[in-house]
């Protein structure tokens, strides 16, 4: 059965392409699991009408014992508390505009991708079977809590299922990222530092979150603040109607981020990274509580939690796939620790998986930069830990132009986000990705205030400032480079003739990125401009090229055409 499997993708990867062979044979394999997806909500009577809602201004918004503020840097700080019912419940009611936006966008952007209505309903039906009994995953307080917002949310995509169900998938977006896109839809980095790595020889940890679902999807970024009636407090960064954890510390000190690794094609649900890691923030304060949590949980995904802790004093890895897991740690006299999207410990050195990935992803080449900028820093700082973030260039600070998937910085990242632990502080980013400003939030002062008395969280004296002429350069020539992409794409599409002018401006917004001569090879073929083609291909050749299979393909070209 398992090599007649392998037959048909590889049938349907020459026919339909790879990720859409996929997604046949996850239908193929699960189509009379259709009608028995557990998608029921849970057993709770709700009422929100009994809820106060009011609106004291355009920025802020109070419910009961919950607030929402849009401070001035547009951060979504959004404040509940009580049980599972009443958290979703006013969390729902008082971002129910931002819930429509987000959908909005991420119904738009998959329009985008798929512009065919049936391959969209096709899809749906997909994930459906994809997440097939994912709710029997999920602990019940976060069922009742995502049942409870989503009675704020919209009927208009009733048609890909109700308001819960398309929440429950949606907490799965990172997840199913990973599918869709051979489970390299993110390619995050994070890091950590203490003892002599360290200013103060206590916890620094720095992460951006690079999930790309359009510049309109990181538009509205939540800083969460959530104060359970059971477990720690804690404060997260994510979007509107996100309950689980992407980035975030609790009132212990101990730190969650997720990091996208290599594994099989799911085939079956389980529950998502990130309510898994919500259950790790708020139930554990020591990596041995986050590990035997971690345990417990099957995903269908393969991922690499970091995890710090103000108690332990350091950081450590949890590597998990869907069948194995393993903790990972530094010896001893290493006081840093760095995480990007291959595994790391003893037990997935044979992994195939992995080992592909090693060898043939950006992600080995990213993790030598974070360490080559970490000695370059130490002893690190926030400030430090900030650039090292933004940092956009490749090894040995070579220019390997904007957006190449070797940096650090590729300016797409939803968030960026630096942590101290032991003082229970953290700065997140501000727009256009991590080149705003960081604003600085101290737990301590956050859950010491009245919540009914209070609206505004951040400690502002505590800001780190933004990359001013990062912003003044850089920004513009990404987003011209990015537009300009997607016109000579257009040009090849539709066999039409772009100007010299055009060409030269294109090619001098990013002149180090081996895209741009890769994607002018391409138009000039179109053009049948054999020559020319080669030359720009040759070109792109001789710049550091992201991936192995980015290279080889660029290669075959050449070839073909010498």
């Amino acid at each position: 059965m398992r090599k007649c499997k392998k037959i048909l993708i590889i049938i349907l990867s020459v026919v339909v392409g790879l990720p859409v062979a996929m997604l046949l044979i996850i239908f193929i394999a699960g189509i009379n699991m259709y009608h028995t997806a557990d998608f029921l909500p849970p057993e709770t009577d709700i009422d929100p009408s009994n809820y106060a809602l009011t609106v004291e201004s355009d920025s802020l918004i109070r419910c009961d014992d919950g607030s929402l503020y849009i401070n001035k840097y547009g951060l979504i700080e959004t404040r509940i508390t009580g049980n599972p019912i009443e958290r979703g419940v006013i969390y729902g009611l008082m971002n129910r505009d931002l819930l429509k936006y987000q959908e909005d966008v991420f119904v738009n952007q998959i329009h985008e991708i798929i512009p065919s209505e049936w391959w969209v309903k096709f899809l749906h039906k997909v994930i459906i079977i994809f997440n097939k009994d994912m709710a029997e995953h999920i602990p019940q307080e976060f069922r009742k809590e995502i049942y409870a917002m989503s009675l704020s949310c919209t009927d208009e995509y009733d048609a890909y299922g109700s308001p819960y169900v398309r929440q429950l998938n949606y907490h799965a977006a990172h997840d199913i990222g990973h599918a869709m896109q051979q489970y390299m839809l993110v390619g995050c980095s994070s890091f950590a530092a203490w003892g002599d790595a360290s200013e103060d020889g206590n916890l620094i940890v720095g992460r951006n979150f690079d999930f790309y679902v359009g510049d309109d999807f990181a538009k509205n970024k939540v800083v969460l603040i959530m104060e359970p009636d059971e477990g720690y407090k804690f404060i997260s960064i994510s979007w509107p109607g996100m309950m689980g954890v992407l980035s975030g510390m609790n009132e212990e000190g101990l730190t969650v981020t997720i990091n996208a690794a290599k594994g099989a094609i799911p085939t079956s649900s389980a529950i998502p990274i990130s309510l898994l890691t919500r259950q790790i923030l708020q139930y554990a304060s020591t990596i041995e509580e986050a590990f035997a949590i971690a345990q417990e949980y099957e995903t269908f995904v393969s991922e690499s939690i970091l995890i710090a802790s103000a108690k332990d004093g350091y950081a450590a890895i949890i590597e998990k796939t869907p069948k194995q897991i393993s903790l990972f740690e530094e010896d001893k006299n290493v006081t840093k620790i760095v995480c990007t999207n291959h595994y790391q410990s003893e037990m997935f050195e044979d992994d195939e998986y992995n080992k592909v990935n090693i060898a043939n992803s950006d992600s080995p080449y990213r993790h030598k930069r974070l360490n080559e900028l970490l000695d370059e820093k130490s002893p690190l700082t926030p400030d430090d830990a900030v650039d090292i973030l933004r940092n956009r260039y490749g090894l040995g600070n070579s220019d390997i132009g904007l957006s190449n998937e070797k940096s650090l910085n590729q300016f797409i990242a939803h968030h960026s986000v630096v942590f101290k632990p032991n003082d229970l502080k953290m700065w997140v980013s501000t727009s256009p990705w991590q080149l705003g400003e960081y604003v600085c939030y101290d737990l301590d002062e956050i859950f010491d205030k009245d919540i009914n008395n209070h609206h505004y969280y951040a400690s502002e004296e505590y800001n780190i400032s933004a990359d001013s002429l990062s912003i003044r350069n850089e920004y513009e020539k990404v987003c011209h480079y990015r537009e300009d992409y997607k016109e000579v794409t257009k040009a090849i599409k539709e066999k039409r003739m772009l100007s010299q002018d055009f060409i030269e401006g294109f090619i001098a917004d990013n002149p180090n990125y081996f895209q741009v001569y890769n994607i002018l090879g391409d138009y000039m073929l179109s053009k049948n401009e054999i020559d020319l083609a080669k030359e720009y291909w040759k070109k792109s050749l001789m710049l550091e090229i992201a991936r192995v299979e980015e290279r080889d393909e660029i290669i075959k070209k050449v070839e073909k055409y010498d």
